[in-house]
């Protein structure tokens, strides 16, 4: 049995990190029709595409928002006697609706470029893979 040297385990992330794959995570891309890239050439679909990309690393690294979780009121007792105490409860929403419905846009369009320069034989979405390959 062969071990594998970390240059051989370096070459094989490279080979998977440069070949493209569509990984969106458990987010399913909306469906967009590739006609509506038809009127687009090689050039202008891979700018596109560069610009969408560039939306999807944006949207994936977005931070979930602040929610308030509740407000407490009471009494507190210190070294400077009794005063009024109001509470926050703030916490990190997990709710993710909102950027999950806009990755699946991104996703969608993003494979409907590829699917339209596949049709126009563009170079740029050679070993490109879209949604389900």
């Amino acid at each position: 049995m062969k071990t594998l040297t970390a240059a051989t385990l370096l070459a094989t992330a490279g080979f998977f990190g440069l070949s493209g794959c569509a990984s969106t995570g458990n987010v399913t891309p909306q469906y967009v029709p590739p006609s509506t890239y038809q009127s687009y050439d090689c050039q202008a679909l891979s700018q596109e595409y560069t610009r969408v990309n560039r939306y999807v690393d944006a949207a994936r690294n977005e931070q979930s928002t602040l929610s308030a979780s509740g407000v407490g009121v009471g009494v507190s007792a210190g070294r400077w006697g009794i005063s009024p105490n109001i509470s926050f409860g703030v916490g990190k929403s997990n709710n993710t609706k909102a950027r999950d419905a806009k990755l699946s846009r991104l996703y969608g369009e993003r494979d409907a470029i590829i699917q339209s320069a596949r049709i126009q034989r563009c170079s740029f979405a050679n070993g490109v893979k879209i949604y389900g390959e």
